[in-house]
């Protein structure tokens, strides 16, 4: 069974049509790619996804759960609040800029949502969230704040903070865009564990070199459609849609 299915998305702000018609599906295990220039749909893709956004068309389903399903005019009808905080837990994000509690310690931010929101054992929970930041090199800044840590070390915390409520799915938007490139390595070396510990993850990513070698699958998105799609490799070495060749030129020889 598919991890995630989005078919026949659809989402328009106002008179402008973000997403058009969007259909793909993640394996268990799969790493997923999406790249594209800024404003070709793929971070509202990944808000639809995590429903941060409503779609107004088209079916979402985690595990064969209907989070959205279209109705017989195409629109999207949502579940009830209950099903709808059942499949939240399945997946987790990881922003762009951080959105760590600025007041909470690390090791906090870790455990407050495990504890309030999953009822589980702080004792369990705690010895969890430091084995994360083992993980993470980060274990001597469990009593830390986020304003003491360097960008990459909050984006590090900010992994570990969704690995700690145990998703089945983890999206990143951009993970690295808002990072110097030093710190980019210590990031892309983060998702790169995950990928080889077969860990599912949705990646929209500018890094063109890391999508190659680190994705299962790759999707190309420009204009609010899918264009090309499949093996990472052959569509970065050798793409065979126009649109995608002059995206990676641009990209690639700056």
């Amino acid at each position: 069974m598919k991890l995630l299915e989005i078919n026949n998305c659809r989402k328009s702000f106002g008179e402008l049509e973000v997403l058009k018609d969007i259909s793909l599906s993640v394996d268990r295990g799969q790493v997923v790619s999406v790249i594209g220039p800024s404003g070709s749909g793929k971070s509202t893709l990944l808000r639809c996804a995590t429903l941060l956004e409503t779609m107004d068309g088209g079916d979402l389903i985690y595990h064969g759960r209907y989070a959205a399903r279209s109705d017989s005019e195409g629109n999207s009808i949502y579940a009830p609040a209950k099903e709808l905080r059942q499949i939240r837990s399945l997946f987790g994000l990881v922003f762009q800029n951080f959105n760590l509690f600025p007041h909470y310690s690390v090791l906090k931010n870790l455990t407050d949502a495990p504890c309030a929101v999953q009822k589980r054992n702080y004792e369990q929970v705690r010895e969890e969230a430091m084995e994360l930041l083992r993980k993470m090199g980060l274990e001597d800044k469990a009593d830390a704040y986020p304003y003491q840590l360097s960008g990459g070390q909050q984006q590090r915390v900010s992994i570990a903070r969704a690995l700690a409520m145990k998703p089945e799915i983890l999206f990143f938007d951009e993970p690295t865009s808002a990072l110097d490139p030093e710190l980019t390595g210590e990031i892309l070396k983060v998702i790169r564990g995950l990928a080889s510990e077969h860990m599912t993850m949705v990646i929209v990513t500018h890094e063109m070199m890391f999508a190659r070698d680190v994705s299962d699958y790759l999707i190309f998105m420009d204009g609010g459609v899918i264009v090309e799609q499949g093996d990472p490799k052959s569509i970065i070495n050798h793409p065979t849609q126009e649109r995608t060749k002059a995206f990676l030129n641009r990209l690639l020889n700056q």
